[in-house]
């Protein structure tokens, strides 16, 4: 498979909740075959993971929802009938994303700064989280 389909931005926002647009858009990607190896790997992982153990639900879950729910509309309607979380925790979850990586990882810390290095981005110190990062590697910023 060679050519990216993107999915949206992490900053993207459904039902009150960042990032679940391109989590949305990496199922679909790859329940139609067409999620890029790039994304493969961490399907269900990482920023996703996230966001399901703040929602309560599992990636299992969400498969069966989105494989059923052809439209992002029908996805957020469930959404908002089985998540049941106050602003006030979405919130925390989208500065829990947009904080990583963490001051006090250096493990994470040197990922991104090695991810930067590899997407020849090493020289743009605006890029200071992992959504920047995200974000102008997928030429949004």
């Amino acid at each position: 498979m060679s050519e990216i389909i993107y999915p949206r931005s992490p900053r993207e926002v459904m039902n009150g909740w960042s990032y679940l647009p391109r989590y949305l858009d990496k199922i679909r990607l790859h329940l139609a075959g067409k999620l890029h190896s790039d994304y493969q790997e961490n399907l269900g992982k990482g920023f996703d993971a996230m966001w399901l153990k703040y929602a309560g639900v599992t990636h299992e879950q969400m498969l069966q929802v989105v494989k059923n729910s052809p439209t992002d509309g029908e996805v957020c309607d469930w959404v908002r009938r089985n998540v049941k979380k106050t602003p006030a925790e979405k919130a925390t979850h989208w500065q829990d994303v947009l904080g990583r990586p963490l001051l006090t990882d250096p493990v994470a810390t040197e990922r991104l700064k090695l991810r930067k290095e590899q997407a020849g981005l090493a020289q743009r110190d605006d890029i200071t989280s992992f959504v920047d990062f995200i974000d102008a590697d997928e030429k949004r910023l």
